[in-house]
């Protein structure tokens, strides 16, 4: 069988149908990831007793091991031990382990994008009668952002290549309705070129947004 180029493009407009699921999943993850993360960064940096430990304890095990252990124990292995879980689905169960994975690392960077921005900055904030609260809210948590901006970016162009795994757990996206039609077709080598041409056209795209953004946050740091 040689390669068909007729087959690949009529079986484009399919895949793209499921292409909604994919970001779904992946923009769903990034929001919660990103409200994790930023809590995590902050406990932290200003190493919050007992909660410390345990974030440093959560960071080492989610960066520590495969995301697909994570969304089989989560999946398949959670509900054998806490039955409530038994009624949770695929999609959910998908977001919910993209989100613990990409918020050990997110948090990691966040963390590092404050312990960047100089220290006379808290200082100054602190001195004009800001709290802490305030002074990371208006002060430093913007300028982190322009630092943690490219490494967050790309942790989300990740994130969707990873949801590829969501398959696994009986997800239909773009990678499981791949599998499906190679498999009714045995046309394999096409049917993954159109997937992985798709993720490069996203990852293409967003790189464009990417570099953007970077630019428009360091017009004010532009001499």
């Amino acid at each position: 069988m040689g390669f068909d180029l007729h087959y690949m493009l009529e079986l484009l407009p399919i895949l793209l149908k499921y292409l909604a699921t994919t970001m779904e999943m992946a923009s769903w993850g990034l929001l919660f990831a990103l409200i994790l993360s930023v809590i995590l960064a902050n406990i932290r940096v200003f190493k919050i007793p007992v909660l410390n430990q345990l974030s440093q304890l959560y960071i080492s095990f989610f960066r520590g091991t495969p995301l697909l252990v994570q969304l089989f124990l989560l999946y398949y292995g959670l509900p054998q031990i806490f039955p409530f879980m038994v009624g949770l689905d695929a999609f959910s169960a998908a977001v919910i382990g993209l989100t613990l994975h990409f918020a050990a690392y997110m948090a990691e960077s966040i963390r590092a994008a404050i312990m960047g921005i100089d220290r006379s900055q808290m200082e100054a904030s602190l001195s004009v009668g800001m709290t802490t609260t305030q002074a990371m809210r208006r002060i430093i948590l913007p300028q982190a952002t322009r630092i943690a901006l490219p490494s967050l970016m790309n942790y989300f162009i990740d994130m969707i290549k990873s949801t590829s795994l969501a398959f696994t757990l009986g997800v239909t996206e773009i990678m499981a309705r791949a599998q499906m039609e190679a498999s009714s077709s045995f046309r394999f080598f096409e049917a993954f070129l159109a997937v992985a041409l798709i993720y490069w056209a996203i990852v293409v795209i967003l790189t464009h947004v990417q570099t953007w953004a970077e630019v428009k946050l360091n017009k004010a740091y532009a001499r």
